[in-house]
């Protein structure tokens, strides 16, 4: 499968032409380094054209990105000593959630995180990254282990969404989610959540309640897919790109809204072009916002959790004539 995105097509057609200039110089013996450099520039400059002025369509289709790094990847490249757990202890182990315990830096942490799959298989093992019930049960196993021991919690969300079929209804998926948020919200320890991809409706929010929030600069993050809001307000899924450019859902946008704490920069071309570079960025910011909350008692907390999203959204009022 192809890792070239549409919008990409220009930086790709241009890097074919100078690897066809320098393979014809070779064969034939032929100096073309001058105009081989010329092309390179371009090269440069056609880049920080494209990626510096991305609009809400294409980071979506980066956010998707079939080759993006999924919470796994980063965990074994961010986290030490991490021991994977399994199971809600009520129905199963939802394989869309993944979680354990690791150390960051030499601190023990509970991380919990969305997992799409790899491949066709793997993601139909995983229900592409959208956890049943049991899955965001398991995830509330492990972080309320957390903060009984008193670890800091840390939360990849990378879903288009809870899954949406009969399965999941039938064990009720809404009380899960809204479980997740309550028991979130009351807990004394430190909680931080990473937007890694995709941030899709009640599938992310569940693990979404944190005192810190933060984003990859090609995430976004939304109460609703675009192609659900297409769905809803025109009928029409395959106006996505149009409800996203209308849904402010990039981490630009939602950091001016005071819906997250910080954007975590990506390295030219999005995070699949270099993983290791990405988790140490993320590390970075992690270890960073860690070490202000590793200050605050358990009811301090708590109160700057609540605080946080008291303050999401702008209401006026009126009086009625």
């Amino acid at each position: 499968m192809s890792s070239e995105l549409p919008f990409e097509k220009p930086l790709t057609e241009l890097r074919k032409k100078i690897d066809e200039l320098k393979h014809f110089g070779e064969e034939k013996e032929i100096d073309f380094t001058d105009e081989i450099g010329r092309l390179e520039e371009r090269f440069k400059q056609l880049e920080v054209e494209i990626y510096d002025n991305m609009s809400a369509p294409q980071i979506m289709n980066m956010a998707r990105h079939h080759q993006r790094p999924t919470s796994l990847e980063y965990i074994n490249l961010i986290f030490s000593d991490f021991i994977e757990l399994h199971g809600d202890r009520v129905f199963a182990d939802d394989l869309a959630i993944v979680g354990g315990l690791a150390k960051l830096n030499g601190i023990p942490v509970t991380v919990v995180g969305h997992q799409r799959g790899k491949d066709t298989k793997d993601n139909i093992q995983r229900f592409f990254g959208s956890p049943h019930p049991e899955g965001f049960r398991k995830a509330l196993r492990f972080m309320k282990q957390a903060n009984k021991f008193g670890r800091p919690i840390i939360t990849f969300i990378d879903t288009k969404g809870a899954y949406p079929g009969n399965t999941a209804e039938e064990r009720n998926q809404s009380e899960a989610i809204a479980r997740n948020l309550m028991e979130m919200a009351n807990f004394g320890v430190p909680i931080i959540c990473v937007v890694i991809g995709e941030g899709g409706s009640g599938g992310a929010l569940a693990l979404g309640v944190g005192n810190r929030v933060l984003m990859l600069e090609n995430a976004i993050y939304s109460a609703i897919s675009p192609n659900g809001a297409a769905s809803i307000l025109w009928k029409d899924a395959s106006k996505a790109d149009e409800a996203a450019e209308a849904m402010k859902i990039t981490a630009k946008d939602l950091l001016e809204f005071g819906i997250i704490e910080d954007i975590i920069s990506e390295p030219q071309g999005g995070a699949h072009r270099d993983k290791a570079m990405q988790a140490d960025g993320i590390k970075e910011a992690l270890w960073r916002h860690l070490q202000q909350l590793l200050e605050m008692t358990p009811d301090q907390l708590r109160e700057d959790r609540y605080q946080k999203f008291r303050k999401v959204g702008r209401f006026g009022t009126a009086e009625l004539e």
